[in-house]
């Protein structure tokens, strides 16, 4: 298993011709190496916790398509609802049954969730849910977190300005300088840079939109305390409290990020997990607000293939799963084995690292400052990460191509891909240190 891989002869050429074709040759940012270099792989099969690639090479899987694949790829449960559904219909563009028992169980499950709008992506699900919490109030602005991503809608793409309270500004072309402006960026586990930017557009604020476990700036927990006087802010200047659980949804804890925190917010949107692996996502929330979405109430909001019955049954049978067989206990001591051992592994070898996990997602950040917001993330060496990243690559191990995502463990990670894995690690660092 510690062989190098030898040729990716066909991925280069697939990626030349997609080039031609797709801008960067890939279909969303995230899938290109722009942030450890070389190009990325295509692959043609996954099982369990394995993806092959077009030249056949076999690599353990710590992506798992960004989360979804709590079960692993192909698992039966999941695949058998599939062929049963692929045999009735792909899709009705009209109301099915299966969309009623998938906002059932979600309602069930989540507390302080009264009712749920299906739509197609997360991306979709925090874009609707802001224009959801501005109908309700009659506000205009909301509040993110530097660090936190909640898909490529225009009032996400706003970085922090050059004070800690200054308004954001647009970090992508397209999102114009209004639309930046209703954007406010605090700091991630920072209640006092909360507190400023609500005395500072009192009454104007709609919601607070956050990931209370950020996964795009690396894992970052937010604190109890954080969470808990958000909470209490919120409820005093009457803004809607959002829970980005697009990534977190089912993975930390069947209920949630919120049932570990014990904190309920007013709105939370999901992805990923809810589709068992295939493109869907929901933003639900209290009665009285989901109740001014349109047909019932004026704010509106569609999508032909919301509710698409593969989707749905790909996710309720991943969800049932969970139910049955309570993993998490299971999950949480895989992800502490997995990063005790590279803590342990980067101190022997004199590397400067901070592991931060949680349940099922981790990430090591190679630098020697805890990592509590984005500003510390980004202490870490990112070239070390590419180096890292490279020589896990070479030998059979498929990372998050960034030294700011999250590794996603599953139930078909076992003990033998856990000791390859921690073996690879071992000889990667020991070849960089030594180089």
């Amino acid at each position: 298993m510690t062989e190098t891989i030898d040729s990716r002869k066909t991925s280069a050429s697939l990626f030349k011709r997609a080039k031609e074709i797709i801008p960067g040759g890939v279909n969303s940012p995230a899938r290109a190496f722009g942030a450890v270099g070389g190009d990325p792989i295509f692959f043609q099969e996954a099982k369990g916790a394995w993806l092959t690639d077009v030249d056949g090479n076999r690599f353990i899987d710590y992506v798992g398509s960004w989360g979804p694949f709590i079960l692993g790829h192909g698992d039966e449960r999941v695949l058998e609802a599939l062929r049963l559904q692929l045999e009735k219909a792909t899709s009705f563009g009209a109301p099915s049954e299966l969309e009623v028992e998938l906002s059932e169980l979600v309602t069930e499950l989540i507390p302080g969730l009264d009712m749920v709008r299906l739509v197609s992506s997360g991306t979709e699900a925090t874009m609707s849910s802001i224009r959801l919490a501005r109908g309700y109030t009659g506000r205009g602005k909301i509040i993110k977190f530097e660090g936190c991503y909640h898909g490529h809608g225009d009032s996400f793409l706003i970085k922090a300005g050059s004070g800690l309270l200054t308004l954001g500004t647009p970090s992508s072309p397209g999102v114009t300088p209004g639309t930046a402006a209703d954007t406010l960026v605090a700091t991630f586990n920072d209640i006092e840079s909360v507190k400023a930017l609500f005395a500072e557009n009192d009454g104007e604020i709609a919601a607070v939109i956050i990931e209370p476990i950020g996964g795009n700036m690396g894992v970052v927990p937010a604190t109890q305390e954080f969470l808990s006087k958000l909470r209490e802010l919120c409820t005093t200047h009457g803004t809607i409290l959002i829970f980005d659980e697009v990534m977190t949804g089912f993975r930390v804890a069947l209920k949630g990020a919120a049932s570990l925190y014990k904190v309920i917010p007013d709105m939370v949107t999901y992805g990923k997990i809810i589709g068992g692996g295939l493109p869907v996502g929901a933003y639900g929330g209290k009665r009285v607000i989901m109740e001014v979405v349109s047909p019932v109430g004026p704010v509106y909001q569609a999508g032909t293939l919301s509710g698409n019955p593969l989707a749905v049954v790909a996710g309720l049978a991943t969800l049932r799963a969970l139910q049955d067989d309570d993993p998490y206990p299971v999950l949480d001591k895989k992800g502490e084995q997995m990063a005790t051992a590279l803590k342990e592994m980067a101190t022997r070898h004199d590397v400067p690292a901070t592991l931060n996990r949680l349940g099922s997602m981790l990430t090591i950040f190679f630098t020697d400052k805890p990592v509590y917001d984005f500003a510390s993330a980004t202490s870490s060496d990112t070239s070390f990460f590419a180096r890292f990243f490279h020589g896990m690559l070479d030998r059979g191990v498929y990372l998050p191509p960034s030294q700011f995502e999250a590794w996603f463990l599953s139930t078909s990670h076992g003990d033998e891909e856990l000791r390859q894995t921690l073996e690879i690690a071992d000889s990667v660092l020991s070849e960089i240190v030594s180089s």
